[in-house]
């Protein structure tokens, strides 16, 4: 019978069969091996391992032998071979192990509602610890880079843990306000959330005392008031209306269209360039944009535009260009003072924001592109595929606005090939109400005559180039392309087949901590 085994990555490494530690090999290199290979749950090829951990001269290869060898026998029994090995690459098979920090990843990221208190009370003591304690410097620098990122989602995971005890219903005045304090001690930039935690908190306490008092007062004739579930607070309900609490305002392009722009959360800012498609109300109700708004807003004050032609911006446009679509940028960073400021530029809002970056250099602390390409589908197409697209925005214009969304299917199927049914009926959806079929063939158009390629070589602000690497819409081709192109760009390749990520899928998540960890590197 195989046993039960437990790996511990918070604090020092461990490992645990049927209650009982299992002494790990003194080398700190095998005990990184066994964490690194737990922690991704997924292939590694051999001499990937040995350049992560193994220096020459030694011996390399007989060094990932000998640890291997000597975690089998931490790991492995006479039934079941958890480190499977072949000629090629090694692999942890984590089928029915209990790993610490990737359960609680998994019970934070469905979101359950039955994570009661005492379990957040377990999770943010384990969280507490040190993630991998005493493998600094057990590899290279990519082990470290590696490292480093897997401690910063450890720490994203407490702070939430930290927020979720802070408001959990369950939990009195008097206790939630220490998770407060352990919350502002954790993430000192979340201070509107915070603030209003304690304020909740404050009432409710005073809410109980009153309460207490008339009991006292009046002891078995005080007519007791009891709120049913459904008229109970939900934290999470809040947590909707504070994300929708945005500042919506409107400013004139110099030929006059009206662009609205919204702001919300503190801190630096951030300003993202428009691209397809944006609504500013609806996009908080989405699966695809909304958490990844709500991300951002947490540790910057997020600006974001409807650009013309969509949304809550004018739609009777007559220019609906590259060059508009930049001054559109350009009147809202004006409207709003911005003095220096990280642009986030995502398909062709790249493009937009690169040459912003260009025209205003003294302007941009930094760029980050995700899913870009400097030139349209007119420059780089062949004819076989510019006739195809020409045919698409035909389609486009006579169907969009059709209750049928197979027209619309066209773009978030390429978008999202791997969303769920749900995300999928959301964007067709959404696409519908944000513009109309005549805009929505004129952006089509507007994109193919994009191009920027002689203006990459000019950007002198920092930034980072991430690209899903089977982009069903823009190859990773392109977006590497643009990367080597800027100078000193970083270049993110992400493991999804979406051009728009979405929540649920680990490159969502590695996209996150890869921009975090460069704002925090260039200092942005």
């Amino acid at each position: 019978m195989s046993q039960n085994l437990k790996i511990s990555l918070l604090g020092e490494v461990k490992v645990v069969s049927e209650g009982s530690e299992i002494p790990l090999p003194a080398s700190r290199k095998a005990r990184a091996l066994l964490a690194f290979l737990a922690a991704t749950g997924r292939p590694h090829r051999r001499e990937r391992l040995c350049e992560l951990l193994w220096d020459l001269p030694d011996d390399p290869k007989a060094s990932l032998r000998w640890a291997l060898s000597k975690l089998r026998r931490a790991v492995d029994d006479e039934d079941r071979h958890r480190i499977v090995a072949d000629r090629e690459r090694v692999h942890f098979d984590t089928h029915g192990v209990d790993i610490d920090i990737r359960d609680i990843h998994a019970r934070l990221r469905d979101n359950a509602s039955d994570v009661g208190v005492q379990e957040l009370d377990a999770m943010s003591q384990q969280l507490s610890l040190p993630l991998m304690d005493g493998l600094d410097g057990a590899g290279d620098d990519a082990f470290a880079s590696w490292l480093t990122a897997e401690r910063e989602d450890a720490q994203l995971a407490y702070i939430d843990v930290l927020r979720r005890l802070s408001t959990h219903p369950d939990v009195s005045p008097a206790a939630a306000q220490k998770w407060i304090r352990l919350w502002q001690e954790a993430d000192p930039y979340d201070t509107e959330e915070q603030k209003r935690a304690a304020e909740a908190a404050t009432a409710r306490g005073r809410s109980t005392k009153v309460r207490e008092k008339k009991q006292q007062m009046s002891p078995g004739m005080e007519r007791q008031t009891v709120r049913s579930p459904a008229n109970e607070p939900n934290p999470q309900d809040a947590h909707k209306r504070a994300l929708r609490a945005q500042s919506i305002g409107f400013c004139d392009v110099k030929d006059g269209i009206k662009i609205a722009y919204a702001t919300i959360g503190s801190g630096p800012p951030l300003l993202k360039a428009a691209n397809w498609l944006n609504h500013l109300e609806f996009d908080w109700s989405s699966p695809i944009w909304g958490k990844s708004f709500a991300e951002i807003a947490k540790y910057r004050t997020f600006i974001r535009y409807d650009e013309r032609g969509c949304g809550l911006s004018d739609w009777d446009v007559a220019d609906l260009s590259f060059e508009a679509f930049v001054e559109d940028l350009e009147a809202v960073a004006d409207k709003m003072g911005l003095d220096r400021f990280p642009l986030l530029g995502i398909s062709q809002g790249a493009a937009v924001s690169i040459e912003y970056a260009v025209r205003h250099p003294d302007r941009v602390s930094g760029l980050v592109l995700m899913g870009g390409y400097a030139a349209g589908w007119r420059h780089l197409a062949s004819p076989e595929e510019q006739a195809r697209r020409e045919a698409v925005m035909t389609l486009t214009e006579l169907g969009w606005g059709t209750d049928n969304p197979a027209y619309r299917h066209i773009f978030s199927q390429t978008f999202m090939p791997e969303a769920t049914a749900e995300d999928l009926a959301w964007f067709d959806e959404f696409q519908r109400l944000t513009t109309s079929p005549r805009n929505a063939a004129r952006f089509q158009d507007a994109f193919g005559y994009i191009d920027v390629r002689d203006r990459l070589k000019d950007v002198k602000a920092p930034t980072i180039v991430l690209h899903s690497k089977d982009d069903q819409r823009i190859p990773l081709s392109t977006g590497r392309a643009l990367a080597s192109s800027i100078p000193n760009a970083s270049f993110v390749p992400l493991d999804s087949r979406n051009h728009i990520l979405v929540d649920h899928e680990p490159a969502w998540r590695d996209s996150f901590t890869a921009v975090g960890r460069f704002m925090v590197e260039k200092g942005i």
